[in-house]
C-alpha cells in the first residue's frame, strides 16, 4: 500500500512564509523599514503648551473641593423672624462667629423704637451690657443732651463680641451686613444712627462720601433714615468732632 509522502522540509517552510506575507499583506502592513521595535500602542508625542494644560487639568481634578464659604449666622433662610427670637439666637447660636476670648453681649430694646444704635462691636470692658465703659458714657451723655428716652433707644453692635483688629472686607464678604439689615429689620426704628466708619459699607453706602453719611438704609422691611459717624471712641478724643457730631445731630432730627 502506498504511504503519502511528506513534502520536502524546504518546500513546507517556503509555503508557511508564503502564507504569512499574505497575511501582514491583508492586514494593511506591507513596509517596515525600522530596525528597532515599535511601541505601536504609545500615545503621540503632544506640543509642550499642550502638555502642561494636561498637567494642570489634571492637577485640578485631583485636588480636593475647597470648603463652602462660612457665613455669618448660617443660611439666612434660617434666620429668627421675631426680635425676642433674634436676640435670644444672638447670645446662643454658634453660625454667628466662631468664639474669641471676649463675652457675647447681648442687644438691648424693644421693636419700633425712636431711634436704634449701632457701634462696631462692645468694648473691651464690656461683659454683660454693651456700652458699659467710656463710650457708653459719652453716649448716654449725648442722649440727655439729645432729650431722647433711653427706653426708647435699641442699643445694638455689628459683632456680638469685643474683636481686636477685625477683617472688615472679610466680615462683609462673609454676610455681616446682611445680616445686620436682617436685624434693622425686625427692630424696625424710626431713625437709625451708626457709630464707626466700617458700619455703611456693610449697608451698602459708598465710602467715598465720607466720615458722616446722611443717608437711607433700605431693609426687608422698608427704609429708615439713618446717620452715620465716626466711632464713639473717636468723638472721645476730639471735642471738635463731638462738637460736628452734635451740630449733624440737630439737622438731621430738624424736622
Amino acid at each position: 500500500m502506498n504511504q503519502p509522502t511528506e513534502p520536502p522540509l524546504g518546500t513546507a517552510l517556503a509555503e508557511e512564509f508564503a502564507a504569512a506575507l499574505e497575511w501582514w499583506k491583508h492586514a494593511g502592513v506591507e513596509y517596515d523599514f525600522a530596525d528597532d521595535a515599535t511601541d505601536w500602542l504609545a500615545e503621540p508625542d503632544l506640543p509642550e503648551p499642550v502638555k502642561k494644560a494636561q498637567a494642570a487639568a489634571a492637577k485640578r481634578a485631583a485636588a480636593p473641593a475647597p470648603p463652602p464659604k462660612k457665613l455669618i449666622g448660617g443660611d439666612a433662610a434660617n434666620w429668627p423672624r421675631d426680635l425676642a427670637v433674634f436676640q435670644d439666637w444672638w447670645i446662643k447660636s454658634t453660625e454667628i462667629d466662631e468664639g474669641g476670648g471676649y463675652p457675647v453681649i447681648p442687644v438691648a430694646g424693644q421693636a419700633n423704637p425712636a431711634l436704634m444704635i449701632v457701634v462696631a462691636e462692645p468694648e473691651e470692658v464690656d461683659k454683660t451690657e454693651l456700652l458699659s465703659g467710656l463710650q457708653g458714657k459719652l453716649l448716654s451723655g449725648m442722649l440727655r443732651a439729645a432729650g431722647v428716652p433711653r427706653d426708647q433707644i435699641y442699643f445694638a453692635s455689628v459683632l456680638r463680641r469685643h474683636t481686636p483688629m477685625p477683617d472688615w472686607p472679610a466680615l462683609k464678604d462673609a454676610g455681616a451686613g446682611k445680616l445686620l439689615s436682617h436685624h434693622i429689620g425686625l427692630v424696625a426704628p424710626k431713625r437709625l444712627l451708626t457709630f464707626g466708619r466700617n458700619i455703611p459699607p456693610l449697608l451698602g453706602n459708598d465710602t467715598a462720601q465720607g466720615g458722616a453719611i446722611l443717608h437711607n438704609v433700605n431693609h426687608e422691611g422698608g427704609s429708615v433714615p439713618a446717620l452715620g459717624v465716626g466711632s464713639l471712641s473717636e468723638l472721645l478724643r476730639s471735642a471738635p468732632r463731638r462738637q460736628r457730631f452734635w451740630q449733624r445731630w440737630l439737622e438731621w432730627t430738624d424736622d
